[in-house]
């Protein structure tokens, strides 16, 4: 079988989440990063690849699977591990990845952008994923209050995906510390065999 490449950039998230998945599924792969900030998502060999000019990508032989969910599907089917049983395991997992997508990383990740000027943007605007984020938060606080994890009641690839954003959230100056149930989960996530942060988990993380 294909050993998986993964194309990423240290300092992203999605590259993060793919990079977890990995770790946790002891699945192994090569690495190489794609070099964002001087253009490289746009070189026409990635693009090649990955059609958005974006990370995370994976190779997998002659073929290449872009957009972090899609690859965290795939990993799950590929390994049995972190992935649903039937359909409607795989509509509950989807909930959680679909609103994550829509309802909190937006604001969590802009919100990094911001602080730490990757991107600029008026006030108004840094102002509204910052809410946005905030009540993100508090939905998810509201679950893991009374629930151990997202779905299923076992860990599946909807906690590593919006795991990815939390684990950044500190960058966002978000305190994840007021909200009891996100931390006692994320430090469940963190204790699961083959986790690491970003510089154990990614090649050249700590370098970036």
């Amino acid at each position: 079988m294909s050993k998986i490449t993964l194309y990423a950039h240290p300092r992203s998230g999605p590259s993060y989440r793919v990079g977890l998945a990995l770790a946790l599924m002891s699945e192994p792969f090569a690495f190489e990063i794609v070099d964002l900030p001087n253009g490289g998502g746009q070189k026409p060999e990635y693009k090649s690849k990955s059609r958005f000019g974006q990370v995370p990508c994976i190779q997998v032989g002659g073929d290449t699977i872009i957009q972090s969910s899609a690859i965290l599907e795939y990993l799950a089917e590929k390994t049995g591990k972190f992935g649903a049983k039937n359909a409607i395991e795989r509509a509950h997992i989807h909930e959680w990845m679909y609103w994550d997508f829509d309802r909190l990383c937006p604001g969590l990740f802009r919100s990094r952008a911001y602080t730490l000027g990757f991107r600029k943007a008026e006030p108004a605007v840094v102002e509204a994923y910052r809410q946005e984020a905030e009540a993100g938060l508090a939905a998810l606080e509201s679950h893991l209050a009374k629930n151990e994890w997202l779905a299923l009641g076992r860990p599946t690839i909807a906690d590593i995906s919006v795991y990815s954003g939390i684990f950044y959230a500190a960058d966002g100056k978000f305190d994840v510390s007021k909200y009891p149930g996100i931390s006692a989960w994320k430090a469940r996530i963190e204790a699961l065999p083959g986790y690491g942060k970003p510089a154990d988990v990614i090649p050249a993380a700590s370098r970036a």
